[in-house]
């Protein structure tokens, strides 16, 4: 799991102007912000926002071994509990910030979080697996068209300056702080009450939502955007189908009529993508991005780092309960280290970043993410948690904190400087992309060592992945340009 970095507006009506946020005109509504103190219930009920779509995936991982046994998923299936919402959140990400940029973002943002909480509702009322896995692709749908009206709105209610710089820390602290919230909390919701629950409690969080953007946040200014629905249509069933055929090629065989059917229509969907984009006037992946390394590099490298990340959530979950026999609750408080760890080198790090550079803390990131999954890939059955998880967790949680923001960073600085607002939505998408992919890939080689016992499997899987984390140093460290002078 990663953080997520700041949504992009979206405001792409063919090319991004390049206009530095503090230069952004008021919103309606918000006509003398110098002249106001900071709103401080509207910045809460933002970061609220944000919170509940950051801790979705962490809140569902605790409850998986639960959902397997209740609902009666496959050891591969599983996995689509958690990749179906990313891989619709990442597709339609790419698009949802222009249809805020043209509905209006708070409008949007309040279309959103109604089908988000809808969604929970639904998936916590699941009997089948195919109930729930439709549930979570609502969710995602949700998420994708209320996330990028966060920060768009979040702007337009503070003036720059010592202002915005104090709500800006409330709401990345906001999204630091998901992923450990979501594991402690779907640990005690599914201890005390069921793993419905982590589903439902996200219906009286979303409500809260709902009525705070109505009191408490104006709305931003709207703007005209063409929007790219045959990239987005295309990018996302690419996608879709690679994970597809990945998850099911342990069961299907490699040479499966489904699997070889998935992997066709995942080279169709990227064929069209690019044919799409070429002559689109404001394509969703504008492929300049993909023409040169130094911009390319980064961006492959933020999908990597999440595909083995989510991997680690994943059978963290699985292995605690299912090898090491913790309650769901356990699992939760167990992951505190990573938690902790992530959320100190999280405020550590915009303090290092201008002493020694993005690349420096960048790669000393990937490198302890690397040295935690080679790490935890050592697992066996007799481990217990202190000698065998809670070094990985430790390792983890500080590579991942040192990681996002720098890598974030020279995405942004090394993008084409009339796509900044494209490259920040494409940097979100290629999270949860990543994310989806990795999952995918080790839930296969999970799938194919099942006869090496609960803890074999994990370890072989968790082995796979470290592939990731070290493709993802390889192309940043050989690659990225600093965006600072280290001093």
């Amino acid at each position: 799991m990663s953080t997520q970095p700041l949504q992009s507006s979206g405001h792409d009506p063919g090319r991004d102007p390049v206009i530095p946020p503090d230069r952004r005109p008021a919103a309606s509504g918000d006509q003398a912000p110098s002249a106001q103190r900071l709103r401080y219930p509207a910045v809460i009920v933002l970061c609220l926002t944000q919170l509940i779509l950051v801790i979705d995936n962490s809140v569902v991982n605790v409850a998986l071994p639960q959902i397997r046994h209740a609902l009666g998923f496959s050891a591969t299936g599983l996995s689509w509990v958690v990749a179906s919402y990313a891989l619709v959140f990442g597709g339609l990400v790419l698009l949802s910030g222009k249809v805020g940029s043209i509905i209006g973002p708070r409008r949007a943002l309040l279309i959103g979080v109604s089908i988000f909480t809808v969604a929970s509702a639904l998936g916590g009322a699941a009997t089948t697996p195919a109930m729930l896995i439709a549930a979570r692709v609502l969710q995602g749908l949700g998420a994708a068209l209320a996330a990028p009206g966060t920060l768009v709105l979040l702007m337009s209610i503070t003036r720059p300056g010592p202002q915005r710089a104090r709500a800006m820390s409330v709401f990345v602290l906001s999204i630091g702080i998901g992923a450990g919230l979501g594991l402690v909390l779907g640990g005690l919701l599914t201890t005390s009450l069921g793993w419905e629950w982590v589903m439902f409690v996200n219906v009286p969080i979303g409500l809260i939502v709902l009525v705070g953007v109505r009191l408490l946040v104006p709305e931003a200014p709207r703007a005209p955007a063409r929007l790219d629905v045959g990239g987005a249509i295309a990018s996302t069933t690419g996608m879709t189908a690679l994970v597809y055929g990945l998850i099911n090629a342990e069961s299907h065989g490699w040479t499966g009529t489904p699997v070889l059917v998935s992997f066709a229509l995942a080279i169709a969907g990227l064929l069209a993508l690019v044919l799409i984009e070429r002559r689109h006037a404001a394509p969703v992946v504008p492929l300049e991005f993909f023409t040169r390394m130094r911009s390319a590099a980064p961006l492959l490298a933020m999908m990597l780092i999440p595909a083995g990340q989510a991997g680690f959530l994943y059978f963290a979950a699985l292995f605690t309960q299912d090898a090491l026999g913790f309650t769901p609750l356990q699992t939760g408080l167990s992951v505190l280290p990573f938690s902790a760890a992530l959320l100190v080198t999280n405020l550590l790090t915009g303090r290092l970043v201008p002493r020694y550079g993005e690349r420096i803390i960048g790669s000393l990131g990937m490198s302890a993410l690397l040295a935690g999954l080679v790490w935890m890939s050592r697992i066996d059955a007799a481990d217990t948690f202190a000698g065998g998880l809670l070094g990985p967790f430790v390792l983890l949680g500080l590579g991942a904190g040192l990681t996002v923001a720098p890598l974030t960073a020279v995405i942004m600085h090394q993008a084409p400087p009339a796509r900044l607002g494209a490259a920040s939505s494409l940097n979100q998408a290629m999270q949860q992309l990543g994310g989806a992919l990795g999952l995918a890939v080790m839930t296969t080689v999970y799938g194919a060592a099942a006869g090496a016992g609960e803890a074999g499997a994990i370890a072989t899987a968790l082995t796979a992945g470290i592939v990731f984390p070290l493709l993802a140093l390889t192309l940043f460290a050989t690659w990225a340009r600093p965006t600072t002078t280290a001093h």
